[in-house]
């Protein structure tokens, strides 16, 4: 196979020449693997990317499933890229320090308070509690914590899926509108960069512009991971 196309999308992503081998290197070992299978790259199946898991030490898991999700989203099998992607994040969060919902910049006290007395402590738990309107309906009558903030402590927890995108971070881009992952892949990397530049300006947020690698990075991560919370 021709691996020059996969390239140059990496390399428009921002990805550095070595960095851009060791991902098409990843996406080489899945072939050879799914060839034992007579199986082309184009005819995955869920199930082969869940073989080649149970395959893979641990430690590789995550190293190689970053490539496979990124060539999924090149080619356009958005599926596959989205369940390779979640099958990383499972294994990132199994050494991923804990990230709490009073963590995020201003949020309310009280609100936290509440939601932690119901044993809702960190981000995985709020999307777990609260993803859907029924979800925070019922969380509201338990807790009486108003339903406004509870989406806002679930897309702020949804924004937290992105790599690299925590406490300053989600708050920046809820403010700036940005309500869930999937809103960045709407976006060109130049045309985000310079709307949060001017945004950070125009508002004075207390903080600074992510860069334009981050930028690219995070569109990237974005558009390989699977919607979760559902808007009233």
């Amino acid at each position: 196979m021709d691996w020059t196309d996969f390239r140059k999308y990496l390399k428009r992503a921002g990805k550095k020449t070595r960095v851009i081998e060791g991902l098409v290197s990843n996406v080489k070992a899945f072939e050879s693997f799914l060839m034992g299978k007579n199986v082309p790259l184009e005819g995955v199946k869920s199930h082969h990317i869940l073989d080649y898991t149970g395959d893979l030490s641990k430690s590789d898991v995550k190293k190689q499933m970053r490539g496979i999700a990124l060539y999924y989203r090149f080619v356009g099998n958005m599926p596959i890229a989205q369940l390779a992607q979640s099958i990383r994040e499972k294994e990132t969060a199994k050494t991923r320090q804990v990230f709490k919902l009073a963590d995020f910049r201003g949020v309310n006290v009280q609100d936290i308070s509440r939601l932690n007395s119901v044993g809702i402590v960190t981000v995985e738990q709020m999307l777990v509690a609260a993803s859907t309107p029924e979800e925070r309906q019922e969380l509201n009558a338990r807790t009486g914590v108003a339903k406004a903030a509870l989406l806002e402590l679930a897309q702020l927890s949804d924004l937290a899926r992105l790599e690299g995108v925590k406490s300053v971070r989600a708050r920046l881009y809820h403010d700036a509108g940005f309500r869930s992952p999937e809103s960045f892949t709407r976006w060109e990397p130049e045309a985000l960069y310079q709307f949060m530049i001017e945004f950070v300006q125009r508002t004075r947020f207390d903080g600074i512009a992510p860069l334009r690698k981050e930028i690219e990075n995070t569109i990237a991560n974005a558009g390989c991971l699977p919607p979760l919370v559902i808007t009233d």
